[in-house]
């Protein structure tokens, strides 16, 4: 079995946290504002209380490379939890993204995610390349929450 490996990014933002997790947590939005990756976002299957929550499968990336991802927790404005569907070579991983609000209205965004080391000696690349995508995501999320895209 290989070892653990996790990243974490935070970012603040003015926009108000249900502003940050309409466009986080709804699969499609992905589309609107996380180019130049995810040039296609859509629901592969819709959660089973909410459709948006727990069980909802969002495909995003651009064709032929079109990343699974299932919600694990949702609660609406406060917390997403998702992992890698099937196919995916990253194993066992789970992100997490917490949107807690801030005292003048805005939100500090926390967004972690972990993971097995696939391949003996890839976790070290694979974490910090997964935490550059993310700080890019998470830029492009906080700049379409406060300017309303």
């Amino acid at each position: 079995m290989g070892r653990k490996y996790s990243f974490e990014v935070n970012r603040t933002s003015s926009a108000p946290p249900e502003a940050l997790f309409e466009r986080e947590a709804h699969g499609p939005r992905w589309a609107e504002w996380g180019k130049p990756l995810i040039v296609q976002a859509r629901w592969a299957r819709r959660g089973t209380e909410d459709p948006d929550g727990v069980g909802a499968v969002r495909e995003v990336g651009l064709w032929p490379v079109l990343i699974r991802e299932e919600t694990l927790e949702y609660e609406p404005g406060r917390k997403h939890v998702y992992t890698f569907t099937e196919g995916n070579p990253i194993k066992d991983y789970r992100a997490e993204v917490l949107f807690t609000p801030t005292v003048d209205g805005g939100t500090h965004l926390r967004w972690t995610g972990s993971f097995t080391e696939p391949v003996k000696g890839s976790g070290p690349v694979l974490a910090a390349t997964l935490r550059s995508v993310i700080r890019l995501f998470s830029a492009k999320l906080v700049k379409a929450a406060e300017s309303g895209r």
